[in-house]
């Protein structure tokens, strides 16, 4: 696992150690280099990462290295954000957002 901008970054081998064998809710963000609104969403994350770090673990994942997991997931478009609980998914959205907003849309996972 490697950390780009801040937040640690999965890959298609170790996703299933790193995300779904966690025993914290994990939010997994689908990124890409060229995604624009991937980058404005990052600090975001970093900073519920450094707030919310006892309760959620935010985790990195680009789709064009690893198209298993991208393809698993059915993620179609960059960002999406999904929160993965118990290693299953129970939320996913999909376009950046403003903290505020983010946080309102996690309480019940977290």
């Amino acid at each position: 696992m490697s950390v780009v901008s801040g937040l640690a970054e999965v890959t298609d081998a170790d996703f299933a150690a790193e995300v779904k064998d966690s025993e914290l809710p994990v939010l997994v963000q689908f990124t890409a280099d060229w995604c624009g609104p991937c980058r404005q969403l990052a600090p975001v994350l970093k900073g519920i990462a450094l707030e919310e770090g006892d309760r959620l673990k935010i985790v990195q994942l680009d789709v064009d290295r690893n198209p298993q997991t991208t393809i698993a997931y059915g993620v179609l478009a960059t960002p999406t954000l999904m929160v993965f609980r118990d290693g299953e998914p129970v939320r996913s959205m999909v376009g950046a957002r403003p903290k505020r907003r983010l946080l309102q849309e996690l309480a019940d996972v977290l």
